[in-house]
């Protein structure tokens, strides 16, 4: 039986944003010059799903309209069907626990899920999540508080941060490790 996905664009100060959702679970968010990619992990994950235009599938859109113009709650309620493994997923669960506004480090995320060995793997999860933004994967960041790599790019990681209240992180320094380990990952 083939799965239908629901598939809406969103424009947003940081581009266009790509959804997919199914059963009223958000399963994919990307940016619009990333479609053909978030298309691809579609059909891998889905096999024969058929993917449907429809505007607003099951009020995401609508919730995520809402968190860009400044409700940053609007996210909480979107349910989510990332699909991964049972350590990303648990990646992605904590992660969902980090308030709009904070951020948190590899080594830290590592520690809070009872791994405090495992940041390269936490690290390596976060740059799998399916579910940019409403998975906040923007709000991890280098142990010294540098911005790391991001699916979606370093301008648009720093303008969630921003948006959330972060504050400004400072840029990594060029040929620093943990740009070409953030660059691997994402």
């Amino acid at each position: 039986m083939a799965v239908n996905l629901l598939r809406d664009d969103i424009d947003s100060p940081i581009g266009v944003i790509a959804i997919a959702a199914s059963e009223g679970r958000l399963v994919a968010l990307d940016f619009g010059e990333s479609a053909t990619r978030l298309e691809t992990d579609l059909a891998a994950r889905y096999g024969g799903a058929q993917l449907e235009r429809r505007r607003d599938p099951f009020g995401v859109s609508r919730r995520i309209e809402a968190y860009l113009a400044g409700d940053l709650g609007a996210l909480d309620t979107i349910e989510v069907d990332p699909g991964g493994t049972p350590f990303q997923r648990q990646v992605w669960t904590a992660l969902r626990r980090v308030p709009a506004g904070r951020t948190i480090t590899y080594a830290e995320m590592a520690r809070t899920i009872g791994r405090p060995t495992a940041q390269r793997a936490v690290g390596a999860a976060n740059g799998r999540n399916p579910v940019s933004i409403v998975i906040p994967c923007h709000r991890m960041v280098g142990t010294d508080g540098t911005l790391t790599g991001y699916g979606g790019g370093l301008a648009r990681k720093r303008w969630l941060l921003q948006h959330e209240g972060a504050g400004a992180p400072r840029p990594a320094p060029r040929g620093r490790d943990s740009v070409r380990l953030a660059t691997r990952i994402a």
